[in-house]
């Protein structure tokens, strides 16, 4: 198997330097910078109630139920495999009843971590493309994938709330002129950071599936697998897409496969990479040449 290094990992940080500093340049134009110790802590304390409650978000929002090794026996021989593998605990398993293809891990850590698998993908799959989707997920809960959506989803939506409080402090703050931020700087943070929070958020998401993909595959020493499983789910979820709810929309960054009908502008706002390009590298690491 051929290494290939894309740098994910490196990616990521540097976007979460690029929205902090969203943050705090939008909280420098309120008061003179006098709120940024308030900015912070409200992003520190909405990044860990989201970390905290990530399994039940996600679960709830599909419906899913725990499931025992007698109704899933091939679903935990697979987990259970890779778990020792990995030298982690075994995850708990759930299966939701949908028929739309798709899987997710969740949970703050590897101790608190689950599975979960549409009855969708479990048709859809054989067990060599579902051990390559379970190897991707169990990266995501390994790779502490949990903790960095979900620090950037509360820093995107603090900062959606902090360029709303900017057009109230402008027009109603009062003070004196010197305390007044730029009317034109103001107008033009307060519609800009959102869409930039909004758009560098995406962007961690899909660095951290092009990771998973690439240590799932090494985890199972099988990156064809995943690749194969990944055309499936691509021409699965497309012909029978979620409905776009609020909680199934919070969640879906979540899932192996965007879960939603993704066409025109919709594609340039997706959590997840091209399943083109998904394919390619794992076909490359494969050592792959068509």
């Amino acid at each position: 198997m051929i290494g290939h290094r894309h740098f994910n990992g490196l990616k990521t940080a540097a976007l979460f330097g690029v929205i902090w500093a969203l943050l705090l340049a939008l909280g420098s134009l309120i008061g003179g910078g006098r709120y940024l110790w308030l900015f912070a802590l409200i992003g520190l304390g909405t990044t860990a109630y989201g970390y905290w409650n990530s399994d039940k978000i996600a679960i709830r929002a599909m419906r899913a139920r725990p499931v025992s090794e007698a109704e899933q026996p091939g679903m935990y021989r697979i987990v259970r495999d890779l778990s020792t593998r990995a030298r982690q605990p075994m995850p708990r398993l759930f299966v939701s009843p949908t028929d739309a293809p798709n899987a997710f891990a969740t949970g703050r850590n590897p101790r608190n971590a689950a599975v979960c698998c549409t009855e969708g993908i479990l048709k859809l799959l054989d067990e060599r493309e579902l051990r390559g989707v379970l190897g991707h997920e169990l990266m995501h809960v390994y790779n502490r994938d949990i903790l960095t959506s979900s620090v950037a989803a509360a820093i995107a939506g603090v900062i959606t709330s902090v360029a709303q409080m900017a057009v109230w402090f402008g027009v109603f703050g009062g003070g004196s002129d010197e305390d007044r931020p730029n009317p034109l700087a103001l107008i033009a943070m307060s519609l800009l950071a959102p869409f930039a929070a909004t758009v560098i958020q995406l962007a961690i998401s899909r660095t951290r599936e092009y990771d998973a993909d690439e240590d799932g595959a090494k985890l199972t020493g099988d990156p064809m697998a995943l690749a194969s499983a990944l055309r499936k789910l691509e021409m699965g979820t497309r012909e029978l897409p979620l409905p776009p709810d609020r909680e199934l929309v919070n969640a879906s960054h979540m899932m192996i496969a965007n879960p939603f009908r993704t066409e025109g502008v919709a594609k340039l706002f997706s959590t997840h990479p091209p399943m083109a390009e998904r394919i390619a590298r794992l076909e490359s690491m494969a050592g792959y040449r068509r």
